[in-house]
């Protein structure tokens, strides 16, 4: 890998996984919810996995980069992922996002639109929000863009460019809002810890737990 990674660079590799993501989410809507509805959510997560593994493939030949996911892993790594999954259903699902729905409504309802596609495929959309993406989206944004802006940014510049890179990279404004606290506080996790592995655990662990209740709410009504 080079010895450090641009802004330019960011940039470009943050637009093409947006890309990506907007690739199988149109063959989602525009191919198997229409012509395979009863399998879409399978399909749809099928086709999101082939897409992440070749864009970190494309990654690791155009830049060298290679993820070092089992480095640096320690008991208390492991701890402080697992507090911060809670920290953050505590702080941004029973804090946070309550206000940032109220505040933008239209954000909101793309956000339950998304929550109802998990409801009606729990088993693959659980599988692609709790694992796939937690691990491409920590691969990209805290292996890839600030263990590289580091080396040309310093720590605070690498953690606030990859923390807005990965707030862009959710949708919404309620989404959005939230990203941005969540990837400061991987962000500092990755630099405390240099364990790529325990940031995905916290980022897995934060978006299970916010799902299953998501899931349980939903079976409730």
């Amino acid at each position: 890998m080079k010895d450090h990674v641009t802004i330019g660079a960011a940039l470009l590799w943050t637009a093409g996984y947006f890309g990506i993501m907007l690739l199988y989410t149109f063959l989602d809507v525009a191919l198997w919810r229409k012509f395979a509805p009863g399998a879409s959510g399978w399909l749809d997560l099928a086709s999101a996995a082939l897409c992440a593994a070749g864009f970190l493939l494309l990654l690791q030949k155009r830049t060298g980069f290679r993820p070092r996911w089992l480095e640096n892993v320690t008991g208390w790594g492991l701890l402080l992922a697992l507090a911060c999954a809670a920290g953050f259903y505590l702080a941004l699902d029973m804090g946070l996002d309550p206000l940032l729905a109220r505040a933008f409504p239209d954000s909101e309802r793309q956000y339950q639109e998304a929550v109802s596609s998990l409801l009606r495929f729990p088993v693959p959309g659980l599988v692609k929000a709790c694992i796939l993406a937690p691990i491409v989206e920590e691969t990209l944004t805290r292996g890839f863009l600030l263990g590289g802006l580091r080396e040309g940014y310093g720590a605070a510049g690498a953690l606030l460019i990859s923390s807005l890179v990965f707030a862009l990279l959710h949708f919404n404004m309620v989404q959005t809002l939230s990203a941005l606290v969540c990837a400061l506080a991987l962000g500092m996790l990755y630099l405390r810890t240099g364990s790529l592995l325990c940031c995905i655990l916290a980022h897995c662990g934060y978006n299970t737990v916010s799902c299953i209740v998501l899931l349980a709410k939903g079976a409730a009504r």
